[in-house]
């Protein structure tokens, strides 16, 4: 999948504007549009308690199963603005139903920024028109316009026969189970039923985006939503499309961590011999919200040491005199103790790799973080100044 298709699955167009909404002066609103036959759609939210205006409106639209189109600001996240906010969602989605000639309850609404500000919308509506005056069968200019922190755009794609699955993803900090401070949009043209695609997509999420640990903070806006135009006529069996679903989320997912706000490693986690998977998750997370060990792996110090220590936080089942842990193959811990010498352990490469072996079960999990930087603490210092 590293070389991503020009054209987007059949039955689908996108578009990236500028609408003024950000500082910078860079496109800020994307459109995508699908153009059917069919109009399925699925759709996953952040479990966060407080959540945006446009994830209220866009849980209701995706109810029934259908989706006509989504409209993505990046500027402002539109989240903690009141019954005004809601209502802008609402004018937001009219708006695009308006120009498209399709109905509001089958736009969904996606923002991305800074919490606690009312968009201009002003802007945001006159774009719309532009935006769908501007769509085309490639999707690069809409990957671009949701971007916010993130350094460049991210797409994905899997190319089955005669159908393929596309996606882009934006997100750079916030990331944290469950999702993360995304924005993923997916689209295919195979031909499917509605609860195939909620299945494919809940699959997918689940150890993918859901494995996704940055900064151990949870977003207001999360969004990852899957339509499919049945454009290709090809009906693909549930195991196939969940492959390949799964597949480019993955891609994406590990996509996010990469760009982490002044990331300069990307960390990969693995638990094995869990009772369950659930304590193998639980051990990875707590590994990965170490703020200790984080900064080790950015100071290229392999201090194995705090990694047992965030283990010994969980309620996991193991026993510690029986822990091993290894880290880019150098196996430091062993039984609990002292392995071999920790200076053989190289972090001078960008990817990482932490093994940690609870020997208590067969399960196995794997959790992607990013470690702890300077850029990181100046970026999220600064955010809304």
């Amino acid at each position: 999948m590293t070389e991503i298709p020009s054209s987007l699955p059949a039955g689908f167009r996108t578009a990236g504007v500028t609408a003024g909404l950000k500082p910078s002066g860079k496109s800020d609103l994307a459109l995508v549009v699908n153009d059917g036959p069919d109009h399925h759609a699925a759709a996953v939210f952040t479990s966060n308690r407080v959540v945006a205006a446009p994830v209220v409106w866009s849980r209701r639209v995706v109810s029934d199963g259908r989706v006509d189109a989504v409209v993505l600001n990046s500027g402002g996240a539109n989240a903690c603005t009141g019954h005004q906010g809601f209502q802008d969602s609402h004018r937001t989605a009219e708006e695009v139903a308006s120009t498209l000639g399709v109905s509001a309850a089958d736009v969904i609404v996606c923002s991305t920024g800074l919490i606690g500000e009312l968009l201009p919308m002003d802007k945001v509506l006159a774009a719309v028109g532009p935006a769908a005056a501007a769509l085309e069968v490639t999707g690069h200019a809409a990957a671009e316009a949701i971007l916010t922190t993130d350094t460049h755009a991210k797409t994905a794609a899997h190319t089955g026969d005669g159908w393929s699955v596309w996606g882009m993803a934006k997100g750079a900090g916030m990331l944290a189970p469950s999702l993360a401070t995304m924005l993923v949009v997916l689209v295919t043209d195979a031909a499917t039923d509605v609860t195939t695609l909620d299945e494919a997509l809940r699959s997918a999420t689940l150890t993918t985006f859901d494995r996704v640990d940055s900064d151990g903070c949870q977003s207001t806006n999360d969004t990852v939503l899957l339509m499919s135009s049945g454009a290709s006529g090809i009906a693909v069996e549930a195991p196939v499309l969940t492959q390949a679903v799964t597949a480019v989320c993955a891609d994406l997912a590990h996509q996010l961590v990469a760009d982490a706000e002044g990331a300069a490693h990307d960390i990969a986690i693995e638990v094995r011999g869990a009772a369950s998977v659930d304590d193998a998750l639980e051990v990875g997370r707590s590994v990965a919200r170490n703020n200790l060990f984080k900064c080790a792996i950015f100071g290229a110090d392999p201090n194995w040491g705090r990694v047992l220590a965030a283990v010994g936080t969980t309620r996991a089942a193991f026993d510690p005199d029986a822990l091993d842990v290894a880290m880019n193959g150098v196996q430091v811990c062993r039984a609990g103790g002292v392995g071999e010498d920790r200076s053989l352990v190289d972090l001078s490469g960008r990817e990482v790799h932490v093994l940690v072996d609870l020997h208590a079960g067969p399960e196995v999990a794997t959790v992607w973080t990013n470690d702890l930087t300077h850029d990181y603490v100046h970026e999220n210092s600064a955010y809304s100044t």
